[in-house]
């Protein structure tokens, strides 16, 4: 606020009448910003982490969303079936498309299976009632006009719980964080 209008507004509210007890306490300045700062910093800083971390879970979602999403157009188009690649070769171009965030090589689970029809297509998370993930990652990219899922899992770890926000939905304090692409593979030879 410019110095000008901090004036004016002391003016008006000096001009206000104000009980006696009312204009002792708005005139003693003894400590009142340090304990206003402590009232206010505590739940401040927990809503700044808890906002920092969440929007770091969502940047680290969308990134895994759309490396699944790209490195999936080489099964969908064919590519990976006449360069015939392998799982892990699949899933290094999964990898390389998200370094530097991820612990690729050592916690993303990359699983691609082939379905009949849409509606077999399992898609929920694989995790037990402990929050465990219980799946054998797989490798069936299909032929063509196949369905195909490809689902890329992490478990994402959260670092700090506060006030009872909590994004873990693992055991061991980790979110799984989920990417999942469903297509028909195109008419390819």
């Amino acid at each position: 606020m410019p110095k000008r209008y901090a004036h004016r507004l002391a003016r008006l509210l000096a001009g206000l009448p104000w009980p006696r007890s009312l204009r002792r306490f708005r005139r003693d300045k003894k400590g009142a910003t340090a304990v206003e700062f402590g009232l206010i910093a505590a739940p401040f800083l927990a809503l700044l982490i808890a906002i920092i971390e969440t929007a770091l879970v969502f940047f680290a979602s969308h990134t895994l969303e759309t490396a699944v999403g790209d490195a999936s157009r080489l099964i969908k188009t064919g590519q990976a079936q006449t360069q015939k690649l392998s799982q892990q070769q699949f899933k290094d171009a999964v990898c390389s498309r998200i370094s530097g965030l991820f612990d690729c090589q050592g916690g993303v689970l990359v699983d691609v299976r082939c379905y009949s029809g849409f509606g077999g297509a399992e898609l929920s998370p694989p995790l037990d009632e402990q929050g465990n993930i219980q799946i054998t990652a797989g490798f069936c990219p299909g032929q063509a006009g196949e369905i195909v899922v490809v689902r890329a899992m992490y478990p994402w770890p959260v670092r700090l719980s506060l006030l009872g926000f909590n994004l873990s939905n693992m055991a061991g304090g980790k979110r799984l964080l989920m990417a999942t692409s469903t297509f028909r593979n195109e008419p390819f030879e």
